[in-house]
């Protein structure tokens, strides 16, 4: 069990117990408390908005040259990856992920402060074309004070994902973790501080304010001081944010849910495709956004794939996540559990057939525990809810196709456009289909591989704004132009 922090919150530079109810943290591999962490209350956040403000006008960070903030988060870098391991054992106790994705997530995050650190060093503002006597130039200022909330499924990559970039961008944030997992954010918290302590800076720029988001998550929204909210979550929440952001003329970037088509056409190579689809759903126990959840196979190769698919499917080894044989492990939280189980139970009322898992594991190891069996279900319509809405667990449906056109209309026919993943030996078709379909992000031959270098975007209920790419730092500021007169002659209204 790794060491579980104190029960204090990050609030305006200070570590102490916050103003709101109590939050026990759930182990999802056998449901103990794992502590309890008293969360933030709309004064928490009241003062930590105020003391943020002041930490980003302080002059020790405002003017802070950019390859002197790229060396402050070289060093969250470093101290992220030399606390890996801490990281990914806490993240896997908070949210009953396996070891293997816990330890990436976390060198994921250190690798995200590198690449962004190294963008800010190389960034640069831009001399315009003269349109008259004048020189003209376009440069980049921090907004301020941001707010970025983050969901409970991958933690501290998210976190890094929003800090790295907004603190490049000279601004301070203030962190909303999900209130299922909030120890890893927390961590997190406590390594910025102390790199930030020994840089001399403020240690204001970062609070970390765990709570319900109806309450913490609405206090960061609505508060005046904040210029800019990054939010990953439900798609529901975010159209309430969105219409926030609205009402205060700010900016804000929406990564959302995902009801992502995998493709698999009658040429692909089987072997690779079976895998990569098991991956692309089965994976973080299907707790994914960009989940493979939408599984087309063509209609001459249906009967085989799916067959075989299902045979493997049920071979493989569900348990928690600190076992190195897992592959699936719990969900992270009972009622979570419950909520993929009455989707499955809806499919089998429409008709579905549940091919393989469809209930909890059974047995005293699994007891305790939020275990959900992988499930495949078929003969359900693309219109029916298993297939349209998100359920966020391991849960794949599967469907068939005959042409191209009606592959297309089906994969679209989806309020989301998160992802799409497409097996096919034809670089041609590949090319052609990941044109066609309505998706941010398209994987050919492979799936869920991530790259910070990449910019990462939704169509539809699937987001507003992108996350990622060179281009990350500049989401985080505000560009304005000056204008220097170059003319000796006067201006035509000086006497």
């Amino acid at each position: 069990m790794p060491r579980i922090p104190a029960d204090e919150i990050l609030i305006a530079g200070h570590w102490r117990r916050g103003r709101g109810l109590p939050i026990h943290t759930v182990d999802p591999a056998d449901g103990a408390v794992l502590t309890t962490v008293h969360a933030a209350s709309v004064e928490d956040v009241e003062e930590a908005a105020r003391a943020a403000a002041g930490a980003a006008a302080a002059p020790e960070w405002r003017d802070l040259l950019p390859h002197q903030r790229a060396r402050v988060l070289h060093r969250i870098g470093d101290a992220i990856e030399e606390h890996a391991e801490d990281l990914s054992a806490l993240q896997t106790a908070d949210t009953g992920k396996t070891l293997g994705e816990t330890r990436a997530l976390a060198l994921s995050a250190a690798g995200t402060f590198r690449y962004t650190a190294a963008a800010l060093e190389t960034a640069e503002d831009a001399l315009t074309p003269s349109r008259g006597p004048y020189l003209t130039m376009s440069v980049h200022a921090p907004i301020g004070v941001v707010g970025a909330i983050n969901p409970w499924n991958s933690p501290i990559a998210s976190d890094a994902q929003k800090l790295a970039p907004a603190l490049a961008g000279g601004n301070a944030v203030l962190l909303k973790p999900a209130e299922w997992t909030p120890l890893v954010s927390l961590a997190l918290g406590r390594i910025v501080h102390q790199v930030l302590a020994g840089a001399g800076l403020p240690t204001a720029l970062l609070a970390v304010l765990p709570g319900k988001g109806s309450i913490v998550g609405d206090a960061i929204v609505r508060h005046p001081l904040v210029g800019r909210i990054g939010f990953t979550g439900g798609t529901g929440t975010g159209r309430g944010i969105a219409h926030a952001a609205a009402d205060k003329l700010i900016p804000a970037s929406l990564e959302l849910g995902g009801k992502s088509p995998t493709i698999v056409r009658e040429d692909a190579d089987v072997e690779q495709a079976l895998a990569g689809v098991m991956y692309g759903i089965f994976s973080s126990s299907g707790q994914s956004c960009v989940a493979g959840s939408r599984l087309f196979v063509h209609s001459g190769l249906y009967d085989a794939f799916v067959g075989e698919l299902v045979e493997r499917v049920r071979k493989l080894r569900v348990g928690p996540g600190t076992s190195p044989d897992t592959q699936v492990a719990p969900l992270v939280h009972h009622r979570h559990r419950d909520a993929v189980a009455a989707y499955v139970d809806l499919a089998r009322e429409e008709g579905g057939r549940v091919l393989c898992g469809g209930a909890a594991p059974q047995g005293k190891r699994y007891a305790k525990g939020a275990y959900y069996l992988p499930t495949v279900i078929d003969g359900l319509p693309n219109s029916a809810p298993t297939c349209q809405e998100e359920i966020f667990g391991p849960v794949l449906v599967a469907l068939r196709y005959d042409d191209e056109d009606e592959l297309v209309a089906q994969a679209n026919d989806s309020d989301f456009g998160l992802a799409c993943g497409i097996w096919t030996r034809d670089a041609r078709a590949a090319w052609r289909l990941g044109r066609r379909i309505e998706a941010g992000t398209v994987w050919i031959n492979t799936y869920k591989q991530f790259s910070i270098s990449t910019p990462f975007a939704g169509m539809k209920d699937s987001g507003l704004g992108t996350e990622k790419g060179r281009d990350l730092i500049r989401a985080y500021q505000r560009q304005k132009s000056l204008y220097w007169g170059t003319d000796s002659a006067p201006l035509p209204w000086a006497n």
